[in-house]
């Protein structure tokens, strides 16, 4: 990648876009700013490209890749601690493995959300999960965003259901979003459960029987990984 690269969207001509395509089995990190501090990166994630077009972004975040994550300030992990002071106790980062199997996500560009897929081990696909997000913004090194809280959960037999409401609701409260913001959230999340019950891409795409090269090796997480992205090469 060149420096003209760097910070280009998803969503620009196809021209700019095509001076920012990553290759099959190419490494990039999948990063999302601090709701409380957006200046600041609070989730980084190495991910190996499994395709990158003008339609679509997928990429494979492997069992035990090392990630960064937020905690409170204390240790203590942050879906242990209560909801009400969930978002104003200090927080900062710690790295850890990705637990589990590991997990294809899709992004099209100037959606604002991405769809993750999930499976039990074994490959038995678990489900899709709609993480809805702010619009990803492209640089050398990989994509970033801003997290919505609000998310939803496709399962196989097409039926879904909102998740993480609560954590909408107590983000709004503690002034991390607006009541306009939240309005757009929620009218992003209408429009990919509109497109859930039509039943259109990536739920019809065949994604569920993907599989990783198994020559791929696990990327390891960059000692600059919270760099600003206009400081950043690949």
């Amino acid at each position: 990648m060149t420096a003209d690269m760097v910070g280009t969207r998803e969503g620009e001509t196809p021209r700019a876009a095509e001076r920012t395509r990553w290759a099959r089995g190419e490494h990039i990190l999948w990063r999302y700013r601090d709701n409380a501090d957006p200046h600041r990166f609070h989730i980084a994630r190495p991910v190996t490209v499994v395709q990158d077009t003008d339609d679509l972004l997928a990429v494979w975040m492997a069992p035990a890749t090392t990630v960064v994550k937020p905690v409170l300030a204390d240790g203590t992990p942050v879906h242990r601690e209560p909801l009400a002071t969930r978002y104003t106790k200090a927080r900062r980062t710690t790295f850890d493995q990705w637990f589990g199997t590991g997990v294809l996500k899709l992004a099209r560009p100037g959606d604002p959300w991405s769809v993750w897929l999930f499976w039990e081990r074994g490959w038995q696909f678990k489900n899709w999960y709609v993480n809805l997000e702010e619009p990803r913004r492209r640089w050398a090194g990989g994509i970033d965003s801003l997290d919505h809280f609000l998310d939803i959960c496709v399962f196989p037999d097409r039926h879904w259901e909102w998740r993480d409401e609560d954590e909408f609701a107590q983000a709004q409260r503690d002034g991390l979003m607006t009541a306009a913001q939240a309005d757009e959230v929620r009218s992003a999340g209408r429009a990919a459960i509109a497109q859930i019950g039509a039943w259109g891409g990536p739920f019809a795409d065949g994604w569920e029987n993907w599989r990783p090269d198994p020559g791929w090796e696990v990327p390891r997480l960059p000692e600059n990984w919270d760099r600003p992205p206009d400081r950043l090469r690949s």
